[in-house]
């Protein structure tokens, strides 16, 4: 086995990775057609070439036309159920799948009904492949802290495998602040506390989501990169960093993977993970982001594998799972070590 052999075995978790995200070309194809919809992708080259961006704002452009041609509760089924498909394929033991809940609920559909379908994928994927998933809501902060509220209503109705809270959106325009009063009901409520911050806004978005938030991870935080300080509070504090490389990449955070942040940030010592975000919609997935940082930033195979434990420990499972995913992913290990012993 040579090292790209090596580095698709390791076993993986995913954190950060958005359902919507992750759609197909084929799907959002069938999604179309399912609801009748006039969009501008008619073939499925079409649907790839779509998948391009100017930059973050485009992006978000481009996002919001793809969650427009979901029209059906259970169409979350099949979406879900290929998304943990996707990461199965690359030796992925566990998930945790973010849902923007309000862009489709303020479009009439049925959050409970979408919950049992995004399960159904989920409960059909773990029978099929062995793979774990939990779902993380993203209240998305252009909607509001009225509207977090609201959604915090709807978890609280109909909570299922439900472990974690997030803000996506529009970052620049949107900071953290105003959310603190959801993010102290969510703490109540027995969630896990997380934000978007950091990717297309600078280092004091990520302040503030750390000092009025109390979040437990931080979604992307490129720009701590930029605030030594800040580096040095998210290090004593312990709060991780789920970094979605290619994403950067493909949304002009960063210039070039060699330009990429994860590792300055792994030698300071911050616990860092890597995920792909809307793996779909940027063309990669979990092996892809894998083997970058090993060609562009020259992470090791134990470094790698040090991101797998990273996403482990910081994952939102019970304490028994995590530690039993733990010694699973060390024996892995192990084993691939002791079949190549030059890597």
């Amino acid at each position: 086995m040579d090292v790209v052999g090596f580095i698709r075995a390791l076993p993986k978790v995913e954190q950060h990775v958005h359902i919507v995200g992750s759609i197909r070309p084929e799907t959002l194809l069938w999604l179309a057609e399912e609801g009748r919809l006039k969009k501008p992708f008619k073939t499925l080259k079409d649907a790839r070439r779509f998948f391009k961006y100017r930059n973050f704002p485009h992006f978000i452009t481009i996002y919001t036309t793809v969650l427009d041609c979901i029209t059906k509760e259970d169409q979350f089924e099949r979406i879900t159920y290929e998304m943990l498909e996707n990461d199965a394929r690359c030796n992925v033991r566990y998930v945790e799948a973010s849902f923007s809940a309000f862009d489709h609920v303020k479009k009439g559909l049925n959050y409970g009904l979408m919950i049992d379908a995004i399960n159904r994928g989920i409960y059909g994927a773990h029978n099929d492949f062995g793979i774990e998933c939990n779902i993380r809501i993203d209240l998305v902060r252009n909607y509001g802290p009225e509207v977090g509220m609201e959604v915090l209503d709807l978890i609280e109705q109909k909570g299922d495998n439900v472990v974690s809270v997030d803000i996506g959106g529009s970052e620049e325009s949107f900071p953290p602040k105003p959310y603190a009063p959801v993010y102290q009901r969510a703490k109540e409520m027995g969630l896990h506390l997380v934000a978007h911050a950091g990717e297309a806004a600078g280092p004091e978005s990520i302040w503030e989501a750390v000092r009025y938030l109390s979040v437990e991870h931080i979604g992307h935080g490129v720009a701590a990169s930029r605030d030594p300080e800040l580096m040095n509070y998210l290090l004593k504090r312990g709060i991780t960093i789920e970094m979605c490389p290619i994403s950067n990449l493909k949304t002009r955070v960063v210039s070039s993977l060699k330009k990429h942040p994860m590792r300055t940030f792994v030698e300071k010592g911050l616990e860092v993970t890597v995920s792909t975000d809307d793996p779909s919609m940027f063309n990669s997935d979990m092996n892809n982001e894998y083997l970058q940082l090993h060609r562009c930033l020259n992470f090791t195979v134990p470094e790698l594998f040090r991101l797998s434990l990273n996403a482990v420990d910081s994952s939102f499972l019970p304490e028994k799972r995590k530690i039993e995913m733990r010694e699973s992913f060390l024996k892995e290990f192990k084993r691939l070590q002791d079949a190549c012993h030059d890597l």
